[in-house]
């Protein structure tokens, strides 16, 4: 019996033998694919190798490629074969071998490295190919009786892009895991049959209107379930009950206290856990983190959705690290970052779980609140709308809400709450069909491809003679562009810094000798060419034509110097706060910078001051600041801070600051930290679970920033008539003096309450031997009316008092009865009948309650019909 991780390199290891480039899995972010939200089939990280974006580096590969997909999520547990994560095996052809040899390497696997029967073999073509139909049975040898044609072997990753037919290859896993049926064959939803690896003949692109057009080159794109194979390989029932998964469920059953295979329910919730807190875990890792929208909304869904199925199994306390650890000790010698970013990992999992619990209580809160609602209504069934609300909203399972409602002897409308929840799956189709890659003008990209990658001197000279190679306009290539024209232009080589790795690009001009044109936007192209987007100022620019770039050299010297400081800034922060500090992103420009990094609290305001210290000393110290490029286990070797989930090539640039900051960067720096000057934070916030960003400013831009708080003190200090040295405690007096005027005018509304207390007194009225009192008084809040509504109360000693008053354009109200209970009356069902006269409504205990209004005309109204609403109450 072969192990997941045997399986992993056998694979690759035979592919390997037949002149394979094995790569290592690319991330599961995808790389400059709008389309899609995460790397969800093994040929996404190819995707330029097959449109012939970019030249492949190497004629055929072979991958493990980690995938995430969730349009499946509601199945996952409840078969066999359902992930959110999975590893996919694959190899790949990209212009080389086409459908004879990946046919034959696929069969010679299967039935000669895996030793599977051919008698338990099937394979599936689509209904028109009929030369892999010939291939499969003079070439690979498989008998013509077990081939079956599929009409939707037709495969794609996403909605755009490349696709093809393919062929797939099943095995029969025997009468006992079949249905029973006659007629059971491939394509019965039975588990009998199960595909082990699709084959895909990439000939065509699809592009946004549905047409398919043939590729400049043939392609193979293959892909077989880890998963899926271990399971055949070891002879169980379930991907679940492989290695892959196994010690995963037994640590889960341990901390639940509940044993594997015992009941259907517990083991759905514990293969739930499983396959969820694996996909978090590998998620995580790669730089993912929790948000509400994209990529970082899916994992937050992925967790909760592990939390609350652990609930079902009685784990109430924090356990998602301990699952981790496991997790990190089985799959950690294949994927690295599990262990590199560890505690990236656990940091984000603890705050997850932790701020899901106090989601969940709400939740409950809710749910309870619609129970009693239900119980008060006579009612025992709870709509659909309302169980797919809490699920949406707040994260709850229908099982798990089913199971509280259970407790109460309430059902759920399940038939609309498959109605909700399938418009729900509808609407997201659809929102998923609209992602759209942006539009690439293709001449332009087929020329680039053409040139090659434009050699950047930008990091030596701010001037450079170029040659304009081609000019584009939205129609395709041109020969000229006139006066007001905005094109696209590629030169022999550029001067300018095209936006990457947070910092912005350059600003400049070109000028050739009738000519002149200024920059616009820069963009490097996945050639590696840059495209410089430009506006034609005047005469007239033609292919061909000589130009002098000069990057406008001010805009690059306040760029250089926030970029210089942001890894100053990245020193001081994990000086200071902690080496667990990662940066999460950044914006540099000519006016400020801003520094996203993982921390989970609030700088305290001892330690802003304390970072910039630690800046500004750098600046002083005037260090070096030296570049070069490096194999990247070397610059790893000199501690070099890479920024995390990005992936690099073999050689890399590092930018260093004396002996203090040593990172990978592509960007433009001063040459001494001198040039920066002066270092100043303006704002530090939260900007997401264990996320925080700083924005600051240097060099002029700082000075330009201190000179305007100088600025407002100056006017602050006028309109004081205090000298600077004295605006402390001028403001300090003056807050006093507000102190003081606040604590008279308290008094003195206490006097006037009391006074409106004793003239209101003479306003009650007897309504069936109850004393009822209902007045407009004056109250600027609501704490303030329920004090005179106090102090009525003890007046009056028994019996109905309700008060209005207007605070800021809103009506405020509140009712009392005294004793509570009193001949069966309730404030709260009162002020709710009073409110609803205001458009407002309210409620509380029997003895006190409060509400609000919108219209304060109809304040009087509501007033006067007080009797008339208590008459009625009393019967």
């Amino acid at each position: 019996m072969y192990s997941g991780n045997q399986l992993r390199e056998m694979f690759l290891k035979f592919f390997e033998q037949k002149g394979h480039s094995v790569q290592p899995s690319a991330s599961l972010i995808p790389k400059d694919d709008p389309t899609l939200l995460l790397t969800v089939a093994g040929m996404v990280p190819f995707k330029p190798y097959f449109m012939r974006q970019v030249e492949p580096p190497f004629p055929r590969a072979a991958t493990s490629q980690k995938c995430v997909r969730t349009p499946d999520l509601e199945s996952v547990g409840k078969t066999a074969r359902h992930h959110t994560f999975f590893e996919m095996l694959g190899n790949f052809s990209f212009g080389d071998y086409f459908k004879k040899e990946a046919i034959c390497w696929a069969w010679e696997y299967i039935t000669e490295v895996l030793k599977l029967p051919t008698d338990k073999l099937w394979v599936t073509i689509y209904p028109e190919d009929e030369e892999a139909r010939n291939f499969w049975i003079q070439e690979a040898g498989v008998n013509p009786g077990r081939i079956v044609q599929d009409p939707e072997n037709f495969w794609a990753a996403g909605p755009v892009g490349p696709c093809g037919p393919c062929s797939e290859i099943y095995v029969d896993l025997g009468d006992t895991r079949g249905c029973g049926k006659e007629d059971c064959a491939i394509g019965c939803d039975c588990d009998r049959f199960l595909e082990i690896w699709n084959l895909v003949f990439m000939q065509y692109n699809r592009d946004e209107a549905g047409t398919l057009t043939p590729l400049p080159k043939q392609n193979i794109d293959t892909g077989m379930g880890l998963e899926r194979i271990a399971s055949v390989m070891q002879g169980v029932d379930s991907n679940f009950d492989t290695d892959l998964f196994m010690p995963i469920i037994n640590k889960t059953a341990q901390i639940a206290g509940v044993t594997y295979k015992r009941d259907r329910k517990t083991d759905i919730a514990l293969k739930v856990v499983a396959d969820h807190t694996r996909s978090v875990c590998f998620m995580l890792a790669d730089g993912i983190r929790p948000s509400s929208d994209g990529r970082g909304y899916v994992l937050r869904r992925i967790l909760r959705r592990a939390v609350r199925y652990a609930r079902l199994l009685g784990i109430e306390k924090p356990f998602l690290e301990q699952i981790f650890v496991v997790i990190r000790d089985h799959y950690a010698h294949w994927y690295t970052e599990l262990k590199e970013n560890e505690n990236f990992i656990r940091n984000h999992l603890r705050l997850e779980e932790k701020n899901f619990q106090a989601t969940l209580e709400q939740g409950t809160l809710l749910l309870l609140e619609k129970v009693k609602s239900l119980r008060e209504e006579g009612q025992k069934e709870l709509s659909g709308e309302d169980a797919f609300h809490l699920y949406e909203t707040y994260g709850f399972p229908v099982e798990l809400t089913e199971e509280m409602l259970l407790e109460e002897g309430i059902s759920i409308d399940m038939e609309s709450f498959k109605k909700a929840s399938e418009e729900h799956r509808r609407l997201a189709k659809e929102q998923s069909r609209q992602m759209k890659a942006a539009v690439e003008n293709t001449a332009l990209l087929e020329k680039a491809k053409t040139l090659g990658p434009t050699r950047f001197v930008g990091y030596q000279e701010l001037t450079a003679d170029c040659a304009v190679e081609a000019l584009f306009t939205d129609e395709g290539e041109t020969d000229s562009a006139g006066e007001g024209e905005e094109v696209l232009c590629l030169l022999n080589l550029t001067p300018f810094y095209a936006e990457s790795g947070g910092q912005v690009s350059d600003q400049g001009i070109l000028t050739a000798d009738k000519a002149t044109a200024r920059i616009l936007e820069l963009r490097k192209l996945p050639s590696g060419a840059v495209s410089h987007k430009i506006l034609v100022q005047s005469g007239v620019l033609k292919k061909g034509d000589k130009v002098q770039a000069a990057v406008n050299k001010e805009n690059r010297r306040a760029v250089a110097i926030h970029h210089s400081s942001t890894h100053l800034l990245h020193h001081a922060l994990r000086k200071v706060i902690g080496e667990h500090v990662q940066q999460a992103g950044s914006l540099v420009s000519p006016d400020r910078l801003r520094f996203d990094f993982s921390h989970f609290s609030a700088l305290t305001r001892e330690e802003i001051p304390a970072v910039e210290d630690v800046v500004n000393g750098l600046i002083r110290a005037d260090l070096p600041v030296g570049t070069g490029e490096i194999n990247i286990n070397a610059a790893r070797a000199k501690g070099a801070i890479a920024l995390f989930g990005e992936k690099y090539g073999e050689i890399v640039r590092v930018v260093e600051m004396g002996d203090k900051s040593i990172e990978l960067c592509g960007g433009t720096h001063v040459r001494r930290t001198g040039e920066i000057g002066l270092f100043k934070i303006i704002s530090e916030g939260g900007i997401g679970a264990g996320l925080r960003r700083i924005e600051a400013v240097a060099g002029k831009e700082s000075i330009s920033y201190l000179r305007g708080i100088e600025n407002e003190l100056n006017e602050i200090n006028i309109l004081l008539k205090a000298q600077p040295q004295e605006t402390a405690k001028k403001v300090q007096t003056i807050f006093q003096q507000m102190k003081d005027l606040e604590k008279e005018v308290q008094q003195l509304t206490a006097k006037l309450s009391k006074f409106e207390a004793d003239s209101n007194l003479a306003k009650v009225l007897e309504v069936q031997g109850v004393k009822v009192l209902a007045a407009r008084v004056q109250a600027p809040d609501m704490e303030t009316l329920r004090q005179t509504a106090d102090m009525l109360r003890d007046k009056l000693l028994e019996g109905v008092i309700v008060l209005g008053a207007i605070a800021e354009g809103k009506v405020n109200l509140v009712a009392m009865v005294h004793p509570a209970g009193l001949k069966g009356l309730h404030a709260g069902k009162i002020i709710k009948e009073v409110a609803a006269i205001t458009g407002g409504g309210g409620g509380g205990r029997p003895d006190m309650a409060q509400a609000g209004g919108k219209d304060p005309s109809k304040l009087g109204e509501a007033l006067d019909k007080v009797t008339a609403i208590i008459s009625q109450f009393l019967g």
